[in-house]
């Protein structure tokens, strides 16, 4: 019989996340030397074949595909062409004395002093380098004269390579069904899915329609916190957001009273002894953390195999 879940309410705190993603980048020989010049204070642009400049500084014409012909230094200052707010900070492209392109970056002021066609002039944060940011942004200077186009001069090395990350901050709303199933994690240490609308097995995680009749699950159940491997892959090589240092075993397993896997780790020594001794089929063990339980996947710290 259907039961929905009576010990959780439906109005329940939402849980905060966030996706990151840690990486290298290599910004090229122009967009590398435009960002090595921030430090000195000076905008590096590109000067191509047919006259045209552009700023930051490009290897290849967008036009004509071109390469460029030579580094220059623009004037830090030009005309807004056109400008909006995002989160309270404007943001405006900028065409820049003598450049044929806009540049897109912030505007200091308020939003009801800007207009298309005002003078600006960039302004400088003295705390930072190698980064676009390094100018703070760009202020209203009506009386800005007219800059020029100059050669650069005695250019810095390009920088190679740059460590950024991305970050996707989101609030994660677990509902009924995942709520109290971390919940019994969190309290009691047990692992809890919802019955199929026609049979005992469990489904993990616990959800409100059952995936493949498309009816409404049935009652909750307890799950042993043993099981079975359906499917593993053994991880020899580090690689970027790795949560444990290899060797170990990326597994799916079905828990005793289950029908769905649960993905979790296998701890390992050997890499050869885990190729002889692993694989669907093997029976595994939970093995909880020690200490103050948090409510999630990761109080089961790892599962071991089950000696024979």
């Amino acid at each position: 019989m259907y039961s929905a879940p009576e010990s959780m309410s439906l109005d329940m705190p939402t849980f905060h996340a966030e996706i990151s993603l840690p990486y290298t980048l290599t910004p090229g020989g122009a967009a590398g030397t435009f960002l090595a010049e921030m430090k000195n204070r000076r905008i590096v642009g590109s000067r191509f074949a047919n006259g045209e400049v552009v700023a930051p500084a490009q290897d290849f014409s967008a036009s004509d595909g071109e390469p460029m012909a030579s580094f220059v230094e623009v004037p830090q200052t030009g005309e807004i062409t056109a400008f909006t707010r995002v989160d309270g900070t404007i943001i405006a492209f900028i065409k820049l004395d003598g450049c044929a392109n806009e540049f897109p970056h912030r505007v200091l002021g308020d939003l009801d002093a800007v207009r298309i066609g005002q003078r600006v002039k960039a302004e400088w944060d003295d705390g930072v380098e190698n980064s676009i940011l390094a100018i703070k942004g760009f202020v209203i200077a009506e009386d800005a004269a007219v800059g020029t186009v100059s050669d650069l001069s005695e250019p810095e090395e390009a920088i190679g390579s740059l460590d950024y990350a991305l970050a996707l901050p989101y609030e994660h709303a677990y509902g009924p069904y995942y709520g109290r199933m971390f919940d019994e994690i969190k309290g009691f240490g047990r692992v809890m899915g919802v019955r199929t609308a026609d049979g005992d097995d469990a489904l993990l995680p616990p959800r409100e329609i059952d995936d493949i009749s498309h009816t409404p699950t049935g009652t909750w159940k307890t799950c042993a916190d043993t099981g079975t491997i359906r499917g593993c892959s053994i991880i020899n090589m580090e690689f970027i957001g790795q949560t444990k240092k290899p060797p170990y075993v990326y597994a799916e397993i079905v828990l005793d009273g289950a029908s769905t896997r649960l993905i979790h780790l296998i701890e390992i020594d050997d890499v050869e002894f885990a190729k002889k001794n692993i694989g669907p089929g093997t029976r595994v063990r939970a093995i909880w953390t020690d200490g103050e339980r948090k409510g999630s996947m990761a109080d089961i710290e790892r599962f071991e195999v089950i000696e024979e």
